[in-house]
């Protein structure tokens, strides 16, 4: 299997740093080459350029917006926005829901939420987890009952990312308590500002409210706001889940950061020279380029695999390889970062500290090393555990 680009995909490649360079904001690209996660203002902009040149939903058909891009140039476009970096899609709108109804959802709802969700009219929320419901999805609680052209809902979700600026919310919910637990549940795509809703955040271990619980109390929801079949809701949760594993290998962010972190250590001194040119960071830092250029070559061979298959709206099982070292390269990436940063990285700024001799090499980036590092604790946990994708893995695989 050849898997160097074509000189029809370089080509490709160079549109595609070309636009980047000439429209996305410096001070956006800059904030999150300083380790900044962004801001909702900067993504509603950005996601607004790519909706205007048509590349804001790049893997959706073309009769919904995409790009009829093959594969490997979905992977180009993915890796070039993460280097540069800019900003990366609303993955709860574009590479979730989004999905989910175009495939499974009725005409009206493709009409009505599509092109609302490619231009981020509308920011979506995912509500899956519950208290007693984490990686055994299946077992959520939260009910939905019938009562005439409405649903009742109620229930708590949990872990609901970016839930305080949601206009919308689809959730799994429990529609049919007497049969198996994976056959009684549905979809449901409900108005963050229908009444009974409350968001309450969740303080994170780096300081951030990214995470939030959703109460939701006698919430009605119309029928129309269905996808798909009545309890047919988990196998729509394993579509979205499966597209969500694919995207979440990151390798442009990772090479990124590794970008970073050279730099930065070239700048800061120890014992009397570079940190780059210690041999034991040296080591740590090529063992983790190494398992990167792994990583990379393997998501090529999805990719080209994806692309010789076609659409067949199911996943590849190796898609959990990818959301494995992935995630373990993201959080190895963060530890390099706080070995670099060292005190730097705590959450004061040196240069303000009375009689400090430590001048701050990079005060802004310093200022997000450590809040990345606790942050990125969670990247192993969602979009399925690594324990459960190894689960996968051994089952689909490795046929054991």
């Amino acid at each position: 299997m050849d898997l160097r680009y074509t000189p029809e995909e370089l080509a490709f490649r160079d549109e595609v740093r070309a636009f980047l360079k000439e429209n996305l904001p410096e001070d956006v690209r800059q904030r999150l080459n300083n380790g900044e996660y962004g801001n909702k203002e900067d993504l509603v902009s950005w996601s607004r350029i790519l909706n205007q040149k048509g590349w804001a939903v790049p893997h959706w058909p073309e009769k919904y917006g995409g790009t009829g891009w093959d594969p490997m140039r979905q992977y180009i476009f993915l890796e070039e926005t993460q280097k540069w970096p800019a900003p990366q899609p609303l993955a709860f709108g574009v590479n979730m829901v989004g999905p989910v109804i175009y495939t499974f959802g009725n005409e009206a709802q493709k009409a009505q939420y599509l092109p609302r969700i490619a231009n981020l009219d509308d920011w979506w929320c995912q509500g899956f987890s519950e208290p007693g419901a984490g990686s055994d999805l299946a077992s959520l609680k939260t009910r939905a009952v019938r009562d005439g052209d409405h649903y009742i809902v109620n229930g708590q979700k949990t872990w609901t990312t970016l839930a305080q600026y949601a206009d919308w919310i689809f959730c799994l919910v429990r529609t049919d308590t007497q049969v198996k637990k994976q056959e009684g549940i549905s979809f449901l795509l409900i108005d963050m500002k229908t009444p009974g809703i409350e968001v309450r955040p969740i303080v994170t271990i780096d300081g951030g409210r990214e995470v939030n619980e959703v109460f939701l109390t006698d919430v009605r929801v119309p029928v129309e706001n269905l996808v798909g079949e009545e309890n047919k809701g988990w196998d729509y949760a394993k579509f979205l889940l499966g597209n969500e594993r694919t995207n979440i290998a990151r390798v442009g962010m990772s090479k990124q950061r590794i970008a970073r972190i050279r730099e930065l250590a070239g700048k800061e001194m120890s014992r009397g020279r570079p940190l780059i040119e210690d041999p034991r960071f040296l080591e740590k830092l090529t063992a983790v380029e190494i398992e990167l250029k792994a990583l990379e070559l393997t998501q090529l061979r999805v990719v080209a695999a994806d692309a010789k298959r076609g659409n067949t709206g199911r996943p590849d099982p190796a898609s959990s390889i990818l959301k494995i070292k992935g995630s373990e390269i993201q959080q190895a990436t963060t530890h390099l970062l706080m070995q670099v940063m060292g005190p730097h990285a705590l959450p004061y700024h040196d240069h303000d500290i009375e009689g400090s001799n430590m001048p701050p090499i990079e005060p802004d980036y310093a200022a997000h090393a450590a809040p990345s590092y606790f942050n990125y604790r969670k990247v192993s946990i969602y979009g399925g555990s690594n324990e459960i994708q190894k689960n996968i893995i051994a089952k689909a695989v490795l046929g054991l």
